[in-house]
């Protein structure tokens, strides 16, 4: 039996790029080459041709991912959101690997009713979503049969800053936090969406998964105010310490879409459900977060 071919993951520092490579070599037990920002310029082609030599699966974790940072240098989030991309999905289209680049809700401009389907109109309102999305538009591009989008929103784990971190640390700090109820998007744990991107990259090496964009967010929806009172109940603390409020409270260089949750249509297509409730999702991780995990109060 010949051995199974190594992977590549990008942005293996970061919050879901730890997650990725936990998942591939303990899960699965699949060779991996994890390479952070530092190691691997993605603005570089040459170099992002020899890092994607020899390996099957390529998954991108790596991004610009300061949205507020990238409205006044908009130039800088696109040269890796966007030409770094499309340098990978070149460098995949040259030797035949399947790319999994990993998106945004920020591509959509947020005034829906329903879940955006996989392929709703896009039309970013901040220069971040247009940075996404222009290395979505390189994938298509160059990478027609091969490549795989995967967008997702709301990201939280046990590796890096987010919102359920943020609140449980704010429960030390503070009797009553205020939260914005007027944005609804999906909760997703990052351990869960790593684990379905490489059940996407073992069906895209089967040829069960068909190319194109699939949505990689929890089911169900709700707004921040309501995950932070859901984090509260799950931690034992009291959620009538948290209070609505509206976004105009916060005034940001970005503007945010109010409405980010995704339809899942596509999985299906590739014979895997979509994943569970937000809720489901949120007991699972919180109880795994023990020491040294960033959200946990000691």
């Amino acid at each position: 039996m010949s051995k199974p071919q190594p992977w590549l993951v990008t942005g293996a520092a970061g919050m879901l790029g730890q997650d990725l490579v936990a998942v591939l070599t303990g899960r699965v037990g699949r060779p991996v080459t994890a390479t952070t920002r530092a190691e691997l310029d993605l603005t570089d082609p040459t170099a992002v041709r020899a890092a994607v030599a020899g390996h099957a699966v390529v998954i991108n974790a790596a991004a610009w991912t300061d949205v507020d940072g990238a409205e006044s240098r908009e130039a800088e989030a696109t040269a890796i959101n966007g030409d770094g991309v499309a340098n990978l999905a070149q460098a995949c289209a040259e030797t035949g690997a399947r790319l999994l680049h990993v998106s945004t809700d920020y591509v959509f401009p947020g005034n829906a009713t329903r879940p955006y389907p996989e392929d709703a109109p896009t039309a970013p309102v901040n220069a971040y979503g247009r940075s996404k999305l222009a290395g979505e538009v390189a994938v298509a591009k160059l990478l027609p049969d091969t490549g795989y989008v995967v967008r997702t929103a709301w990201l939280y784990g046990a590796h890096g800053p987010n919102f359920v971190a943020t609140m449980l640390r704010l429960a030390a700090e503070r009797e009553q936090l205020d939260v914005v109820d007027d944005q609804l998007g999906q909760p997703t744990w990052s351990y869960a969406l790593a684990g379905r991107l490489v059940e996407l990259g073992e069906a895209a090496l089967a040829g069960t998964a068909p190319a194109g964009t699939y949505h990689g967010t929890a089911s169900g929806q709700t707004t921040w105010y309501g995950l932070a009172r859901e984090v509260f109940a799950v931690s034992g603390l009291d959620p009538d310490r948290i209070r609505p409020t509206t976004s105009d409270r916060y005034q940001r260089p970005a503007s945010r879409p109010a409405y980010s949750v995704l339809g899942h249509g596509r999985w299906s297509a590739a014979g895997m459900a979509p994943l569970p409730h937000w809720r489901v999702m949120l007991a699972e991780a919180l109880p795994l977060s023990g020491p040294p995990a960033p959200w946990k109060v000691a």
